[in-house]
């Protein structure tokens, strides 16, 4: 399992040590250290939808109104702190976000 997100993000941190404390094998897949492409954000954008593109940061908050009407894939691999974290990949399915239906999901 791949949680894809950010080393210093709190929710991504307590997102693999739930994954690891309950004997799956996880990664943490910083952004910043392993820029996603742009086909992967594309392939998460339509599958997890608009949900994917993080309007409560910190990092959209600072944008302009014109670059916040740009492409939400070019915005999201521009600053990739835009990216809703954790994006969960395991055994092809997609999720987004560490909330109880999640973690459910993954059986924690």
């Amino acid at each position: 399992m791949v949680l894809n997100g950010l080393k210093t993000c709190d929710t991504c941190r307590k997102a693999l040590k739930a994954v690891l404390a309950a004997g799956l094998e996880g990664r943490l897949r910083d952004f910043r250290a392993e820029p996603p492409s742009r086909d992967e954000v594309a392939k998460w954008h339509a599958n997890l939808g608009d949900a994917l593109l993080n309007t409560r940061s910190t990092t959209w908050r600072g944008l302009s109104e014109a670059d916040r009407a740009a492409d939400p894939i070019d915005l999201m691999l521009a600053h990739p702190a835009l990216i809703k974290r954790p994006v969960v990949e395991t055994e092809g399915v997609l999720m987004l976000g560490w909330a109880p239906p999640t973690q459910r999901a993954l059986g924690l």
